[in-house]
Formats: structure tokens, C-alpha cells, sequence
């Protein structure tokens, strides 16, 4: 279960960041997670909670964000979101793209820090 390297990675920026900024505790968390991040949301739930434990985190609130999945068509000039799951075709037009701008992401978007 790669989660919980992840959530200990989570664990170990956030509280870098805490510290720089002078907090004391991290009450809250958010991540924007994307659709081909290869991230399975209930998996790092529960990695999480095992990693925060003994940390500025353990009991601060997790919430999780997913990120649609966004490709840019050549042929219409333009950036789609694509439903899920994903088929890499242009719903504008059917074109296959895989100029993906959005999706893959794994990034902490906010930390509430006391």
C-alpha cells in the first residue's frame, strides 16, 4: 500500500511547513488529489490517520479534493474535462488526446495552522 508513504510524506512537508511558518499545531489539512494521481482516496484515509499519529496532525481534519481530469484538443483549441472515466477523446469533437493539463496531481492545497 504505497498510501502510507504518502500520507508520512504529507505528514513530514506539512509539519516542515507548520514549523517554518511558527505554528504550533495543524488543525486541518486539504489535498487536491486527480483522478490519475493512482491514489485511492479510502486507502490514504487511513494511512493518514497511522501516519499523523504523535505528529502536529494527529487529529487535525483531512479533506480531500479530487481533481477532474483536463486535456487540452488540438483541434478545438481548447481544454476539456473529461467524464469518468476518462476515454482521452475530445467531448467537444471525438478527437483522441492525450494532452493531459490536469489530473495527475497530489499536491497540499492548505494547511490550518495555530
Amino acid at each position: 500500500m504505497h498510501e502510507l508513504s504518502i500520507a508520512t510524506n504529507i505528514v513530514r512537508i506539512a509539519e516542515r511547513e507548520a514549523k517554518n511558518a511558527g505554528a504550533t499545531d495543524i488543525r486541518g489539512i486539504r489535498l487536491e488529489i486527480g483522478a490519475l494521481s493512482g491514489v485511492v482516496r479510502d486507502a490514504l484515509e487511513f494511512a493518514f490517520d497511522v501516519a499523523a499519529k504523535d505528529s502536529m496532525l494527529e487529529g487535525a481534519e483531512l479533506t480531500i479534493d479530487e481533481v477532474p481530469v483536463v486535456v487540452f484538443c488540438a483541434d478545438c483549441d481548447a481544454e476539456h474535462e473529461l467524464p469518468s472515466p476518462p476515454r482521452f477523446r475530445c467531448p467537444g469533437c471525438g478527437t483522441r488526446t492525450g494532452d493531459i493539463r490536469q489530473g495527475r496531481d497530489l499536491d497540499i492545497a492548505s494547511l490550518e495552522i495555530v
